[in-house]
């Protein structure tokens, strides 16, 4: 039996591995479906924004979680579940290149991957078996005789809540965490970057843009219109190669060479 020890990388899921919004893909879907009004589907979209250009705060994660709870409440899991037969391809449509590229990587050098989110779980295990990742990780809302409740089964999947199932799961699968990656974009999610020891932040926001700089983690932005990697750091060279990585693998035309040269592939395959 090896006694190597094992090692994961966990993935926020808004704004990281997608551009844009699960929650947003998941209200248009709900409301399609009958399940919302029109007047709750503008509100989610001028939330979206707002979170997106001043960052997250407990007032907007309380918002996003009773949102997500009141859309769910007396439906039956296996609605949900049919749902996710039309969300999972919109969210595979919003897949960020860099971040394929990232999975990959990792899954390359043995290490386990996760998605993290703050949506419900039964839509992100279903993408995360979608991108092919070992699994997804989201917020467990009560099921009473096969319908949600309304309620939560297991702490909110953001901000603390995400730090809280991260450990679990290491705890489970016999992870260390000091071995083990994690990427988001949100200053909300700073537990859970604080419990791995190779923390990145990845399209930050102002206040995780500031922690990172100061605490020496790596910054990566990716560039959709330009579809390049941006890359800013105060940590070591091999850390600043770990942003080049992301395109470069997500473009897969053979570059593995010129990855060697810069420290790349040592570090997040070896």
């Amino acid at each position: 039996m090896s006694t190597q020890p094992r090692a994961a990388a966990f993935f926020d899921l808004d704004r990281t591995i997608i551009s844009g919004s699960s929650v947003m893909q998941f209200g248009w879907v709900a409301y399609r479906n009958g399940m919302i009004p029109t007047s709750d589907l503008i509100k989610d979209g001028v939330n979206a924004v707002r979170f997106r250009f001043s960052g997250a705060s407990d007032e907007k994660t309380d918002a996003v979680k009773s949102r997500v709870l009141e859309a769910i409440e007396g439906v039956p899991v296996e609605r949900l579940r049919t749902l996710g037969e039309e969300i999972i391809p919109r969210l595979l449509d919003d897949v960020r290149r860099e971040a394929r590229g990232l999975v990959d990587l990792h899954e390359h050098a043995g290490r386990d991957t996760y998605i993290v989110s703050a949506s419900p779980v039964e839509i992100v295990s279903d993408f995360a078996e979608a991108m092919g990742m070992t699994g997804g990780i989201g917020t467990v809302a009560e099921v009473r005789n096969g319908v949600y409740t309304g309620h939560l089964a297991e702490p909110f999947c953001y901000g603390e809540g995400k730090s809280i199932a991260v450990k679990k799961v290491a705890a489970a699968e016999g992870y260390d965490l000091r071995l083990s990656y994690a990427y988001t974009d949100s200053a909300g999610d700073l537990p859970m970057l604080e419990v791995v020891g190779h923390p990145v932040a990845v399209n930050p926001d102002s206040a995780l843009e500031t922690i990172a700089y100061h605490r020496g983690w790596p910054i990566v932005e990716f560039s959709r219109r330009r579809k390049k990697v941006v890359k800013r750091t105060t940590a070591t060279v091999g850390s600043v190669a770990l942003a080049g990585a992301a395109y470069a693998v997500g473009r897969a035309q053979g570059r593995r060479s010129a990855l060697r040269k810069r420290g790349l592939i040592s570090r997040l395959t070896g």
